[in-house]
C-alpha cells in the first residue's frame, strides 16, 4: 500500500466523545472532550486530556473527582453545545438531571447510559497544549436498560466517536468479531 505523509497529528481515529463533569465554584459543570482513554484496568484507570485553563481543570483540581459521561447518539446536539461554550460564561449545571455517587463531588449525568466516577490521581503537563487528568475509577453507574450480562452493551448505548481528519461524529457500526478469540486461526504465511 502507498503512502502519503501528513505530518504530525492527532488522528488516531476514531476517539470516543466524552462528557466530563466537575463542581467547579460549588456548580455542576460538563466539557465535552476526545481526548480520553484507559490507563489501567486494575486499579481501573482512565484519563482525560483538557486543554490547559479549561474552567473544568479547576475543579478538578478543587475536589480532587471528577465524571467521565459516555453519551448515546440521542445526546450528540448536547454534547457537542456542551464543548462549544464555556462554563465560565454559560451555566451548564441545568442542561442535564445531575446525580452523586459515593465520591460526593463528581457530578454526574444521569440521561447518559454510563458513568465513571473517578478519584483523581495526578495531573501531568508534558509540556503540550494540554494537561492529562488521571482518575481511579471508583464506581461505574449504568442505565439498567444498557446492562447486558452484568456489562455496559455497546449496541444499546449507541456512543459516538470523534474523528480529527474531518471534524466529524460518528456512530459505530455492526459488531465485526469477538475480541480475543477471532485471531486464534490467523497464521503467518
Amino acid at each position: 500500500m502507498k503512502k502519503v505523509r501528513l505530518g504530525a497529528g492527532t488522528y488516531l481515529i476514531p476517539m470516543p466523545v466524552v462528557l466530563v463533569g466537575a463542581l467547579v465554584d460549588g456548580r455542576p459543570n460538563f466539557l465535552t472532550i476526545a481526548y480520553c482513554g484507559v490507563v489501567s484496568y486494575k486499579p481501573p484507570m482512565i484519563e482525560v486530556g483538557l486543554r490547559k485553563g479549561r474552567y473544568t481543570s479547576a475543579g478538578i483540581r478543587e475536589n480532587g473527582t471528577f465524571s467521565v459521561n459516555i453519551p448515546s447518539e440521542e445526546l450528540i446536539e448536547a454534547t457537542d453545545y456542551c464543548g462549544i461554550v464555556s462554563g465560565s460564561k454559560i451555566d451548564k449545571s441545568k442542561l442535564f438531571e445531575v446525580f452523586y455517587g459515593e465520591l460526593e463531588t463528581a457530578p454526574m449525568i444521569s440521561e447518559c447510559p454510563l458513568n465513571l466516577e473517578c478519584r483523581l490521581v495526578q495531573v501531568l503537563d508534558l509540556g503540550g497544549t494540554h494537561e492529562v487528568f488521571i482518575g481511579e475509577i471508583v464506581e461505574t453507574h449504568a442505565g439498567v436498560e444498557y446492562v447486558d450480562g452484568g456489562r455496559p452493551d455497546t449496541e444499546s448505548i449507541k456512543p459516538f466517536v470523534f474523528s480529527a481528519s474531518d471534524d466529524s461524529y460518528w456512530g459505530l457500526g455492526e459488531k465485526l468479531a469477538e475480541a480475543f478469540n477471532v485471531g486464534k486461526g490467523f497464521t503467518n504465511g
